[in-house]
């Protein structure tokens, strides 16, 4: 066993439950252990690595970045931070953006946003907005995103919550209908449920979702912190509907897999209820990070991620339902963002995912059931092939087993 591993098993608070590999460099959609051993990389860090490891470009902004200026807190300006926002609200048609670190802050950034412009703009009376989360959601660990959770683990010892927040039935426009009444602020929803398991809601959702929050001044906010920028074939995942969004939330990807960076972006009367002195990071949209984040947006743009995205996901979707196997449930996805659910008389995604480990692929397990395949949107053709061959070694091992009777 590598010491770095015992030594993060001895004091390392035991938050996550890791796959047992101890990483130690990366290349693209290559990453490589302690020890040498090659990894494929399907999992790009939850879509934080959508660039590839290493990009060069980026490696090189940042480096002449950290060597010129990396933090001076918003109590001042930088040269940076201008250009970066100006960018990302160009390419996502938003008017102002507020930039933060992890998704979890945009997230909070998103809420307080809703909170406070329900009060000085819609009219809601002090401390009586509602704010509409789905069923399955993932928006962050913090309080008050697991305040909008329904999944009991998330919440399990760490209440109180927060009040003001209400869930519906995912994909369920009619749910999303009744439950909106003169309070609500906003609607927050995902495009595609990631860590719920890649679900997909029916063909128009969003559309539909839009037109409700429209038609009763409510915000509509999309959290696209995973499916966002090149993801699911599209820049952003609610192109695909066409919906522009009245908030927006972005971070995984935005910092080019190198930093973390994330932003709320809004309509102009959405942030102008921000003064200051009301919400703020000392990190948040420093110059290091604002060149990175930049960089990021360059590089997606120019070098077309999200076509190969689309290209590559419909060749691995298609090459995944080859497989035909009584092991796997469902294959489901958009894009590089692909669900593959295991049938679970059979085994656990967990088991998959070590077996898929010692043949050299990453993958990891969300909600017991299902195996994510997220690799860099870089990745081709030749890799998707070697990954599914592993899909199918792994798959037919269980099938070999006999069911209990």
């Amino acid at each position: 066993m590598d010491s770095s591993l015992d030594l993060e098993t001895q004091y390392c608070a035991h938050n996550y439950h890791p796959l047992p590999v101890v990483l130690a460099r990366g290349e693209g959609v290559f990453v490589w252990d302690v020890a040498g051993k090659k990894y494929l990389d399907m999992m790009s860090a939850y879509s934080a690595v959508s660039h590839g490891h290493a990009h060069p470009r980026l490696v090189k902004a940042v480096q002449e970045q950290a060597a010129r200026l990396t933090i001076v807190s918003r109590a001042f300006h930088s040269d940076t931070l201008g250009p970066f926002l100006a960018r990302v609200c160009e390419l996502t048609g938003q008017d102002m953006a507020l930039p933060m670190n992890t998704g979890a802050e945009a997230v909070e950034t998103a809420i307080k946003a809703a909170r406070k412009w329900a009060y000085t703009v819609k009219g809601v009376a002090e401390n009586q907005a509602e704010i509409i989360g789905c069923d399955g959601n993932f928006h962050g660990r913090t309080i008050a995103a697991v305040a909008m959770s329904d999944e009991p683990q998330y919440q399990q010892g760490f209440g109180p919550f927060p009040p003001g927040f209400l869930n519906v039935e995912y994909g369920n426009i009619d749910a999303l209908a009744a439950a909106i009444n003169p309070n609500t602020a906003a609607f927050i929803v995902e495009p595609i449920q990631g860590e719920g398991g890649i679900v997909i809601p029916p063909r128009g959702y969003l559309q539909d979702a839009a037109r409700l929050c429209r038609e009763n001044n409510v915000l509509l906010i999309v959290d696209e912190i995973q499916t966002g920028l090149g993801r699911t074939g599209k820049f952003l995942a609610c192109d695909h509907e066409g919906v522009k969004p009245d908030g927006l939330i972005l971070g995984k990807a935005l910092g080019g897999g190198i930093l973390p960076v994330s932003m709320f972006l809004a309509r102009r009367d959405v942030m102008d209820v921000f003064t200051p002195g009301d919400h703020g990071s000392t990190f948040g949209g420093n110059p290091l990070a604002a060149a990175a984040g930049l960089e990021a947006l360059e590089i997606l743009v120019e070098e077309d991620l999200a076509a190969n995205s689309a290209e590559m996901g419909d060749y691995l979707i298609e090459r995944l339902r080859e497989l035909d196997s009584p092991v796997i449930r469902d294959i489901r996805g958009k894009g590089l963002f692909v669900g593959v659910e295991i049938e679970p008389a059979r085994t656990s995604a967990r088991t998959v995912c070590e077996a898929l480990m010692e043949r050299g692929l990453l993958s990891k397990e969300t909600h017991a059931t299902v195996v994510r395949l997220a690799p860099p949107l870089v990745i081709g053709k030749a890799e998707i092939d070697w990954a599914v061959e592993q899909i199918r070694s792994v798959v037919d091992d269980v099938d070999q087993v006999p069911l209990a009777s």
